[in-house]
């Protein structure tokens, strides 16, 4: 009997390594208690030691790495940590506004208005990565430097706007430059594209197609025409902005365009006028050259005459006084010499005296196209009255054309402008051609 109850004996290390006590083990019924004549024996329990690591290195226990908060809501959310509290302090990095926490118990708050957003301090469905850190007081080396992503939306559709620069009316005239920025503020949903179009055709202006471009256009000098009403032109620009969702904003802006004068042009215009009055004044000075060398020509002659027959004359009556009666004869024919000269001096030189009125109408007339050229002067590359005066060199010029349509106006001379100047301009031609009373 004692041999089966020895061989029912379990080793003692093998009870501690499996925690099983020898009272459980006694209380297993065998066919050693059925014996009457077994004898019972006792063991004591034996509790094995149960080691527990303790949790040493500093951490946070509760961080949430992502964060949605809608911009009417509050985040209250306390972190916590696996030590003493008291014996640390927190602090935030990078934190957008409206986040705080607190840095004796770590609580994360977070309240934020619609003003941050309105003002651009704050954006809608963009992520702000936060670094958050806690560190011990006693010791600067046990800190936990960790972040998290916070994400604010709104459930309110903003809608965005295009905004030109320039608002209401503008005024410009024809060959001024319009230029203005288009932009946009932006809602919910970015504006992504920009459409344009105007109630008139329009040429040479800057194509707008994205927010914060510049829309530059210049009206042409006959953009205006002559059966627009006073001169002027509405012409009315809309710029149609469209999110990804095709939601449209369109801003006017209405542009009046004033009839303005070409001054590149009207200053051509002018130059070309001044230079034929010069030109036909230059034509005119050579064609009075001609006619007074003429007139002094046939003067020249005609005095020749004047003298010659004067002095036959003179001689005949000096001779017809003589005591000879040969010299006596020849002083009374040499008198009849001296009349017979005049009609050979009018057949031979004529008078000019057409000749003589005409060169002193073309002085005249060249006198006042001078006068009219320096009256009508330009006081400037723009000056107001560049197309009256345009005008007036134009007429006074066709009137000395019509004026003197009958001289013939020499055209070619081996003469410069300077050599003519100086005989028109000289003492002796302007002492010939003074009025005289």
């Amino acid at each position: 009997m004692i041999r089966k109850a020895r061989c029912l004996y379990i080793p003692l290390f093998a009870l501690l390594l499996t925690g099983v006590s020898l009272n459980t083990m006694a209380q297993v019924p065998t066919d050693v208690e059925q014996q009457t004549d077994s004898l019972p024996f006792q063991t004591d329990t034996v509790h094995l030691p149960i080691t527990i690591p303790q949790d040493t290195v500093l951490r946070i226990k509760n961080l949430n790495p992502y964060f949605t908060l809608h911009v009417d809501s509050v985040l209250q959310y306390p972190l916590e940590i696996n030590k003493n509290p008291s014996d640390y302090y927190w602090f935030l990095r990078n934190s957008p506004v409206g986040l705080r926490i607190n840095k004796d118990n770590g609580a994360l708050t977070c309240k934020v208005e619609k003003s941050f957003f309105f003002s651009g301090k704050l954006k809608y469905d963009q992520e702000y990565k936060v670094a958050v850190g806690v560190q011990s007081l006693s010791n600067p080396k046990e800190r936990v430097d960790t972040f998290f992503t916070i994400v604010f939306y709104n459930t309110d559709i903003i809608p965005s706007r295009v905004k030109p620069s320039v608002s209401g009316t503008l005024y410009v005239e024809e060959g001024q430059t319009v230029n203005f920025k288009i932009q946009c503020e932006t809602g919910s949903f970015p504006i992504e594209n920009i459409t344009f179009f105007s109630n008139t055709p329009l040429i040479n202006y800057s194509v707008v197609r994205e927010c914060n471009q510049d829309f530059t256009w210049t009206p042409d000098f006959d953009f205006v025409k002559d059966s627009d009403s006073s001169k002027l032109k509405v012409v009315l620009l809309s710029f149609i902005g469209a999110n990804r969702f095709m939601l449209k904003d369109t801003a006017v802006v209405r542009i009046i365009v004033k009839d303005a004068l070409n001054y590149p042009l009207a200053l051509q215009e002018y130059q070309q006028a001044a230079k034929n009055v010069n030109t036909y004044i230059l034509q005119l000075k050579y064609t009075f050259l001609q006619l007074d060398r003429r007139v002094r020509k046939v003067k020249n002659t005609r005095t020749s005459f004047d003298i010659t027959g004067s002095t036959t004359a003179l001689t005949g009556s000096i001779l017809n006084s003589a005591g000879s009666e040969a010299a006596q004869k020849t002083g009374k024919i040499l008198p009849s010499v001296g009349v017979s000269l005049v009609p050979v001096k009018e057949a031979v030189a004529p008078a000019k005296t057409f000749d003589q009125n005409q060169a002193s109408l073309i002085r005249s007339s060249i006198k006042r196209l001078e006068y009219r050229l320096r009256d009508n002067s330009l006081t400037g590359e723009r000056d107001p009255n560049i197309v009256t005066k345009t005008n007036k060199l134009k007429e006074e010029l066709v009137q000395t054309q019509v004026q003197l349509i009958d001289i013939p106006i020499e055209i070619t001379n081996n003469m410069t402008e300077e050599e003519l100047n100086q005989y028109f301009n000289s003492p002796k031609v302007n002492k010939k051609y003074r009025l005289k009373r």
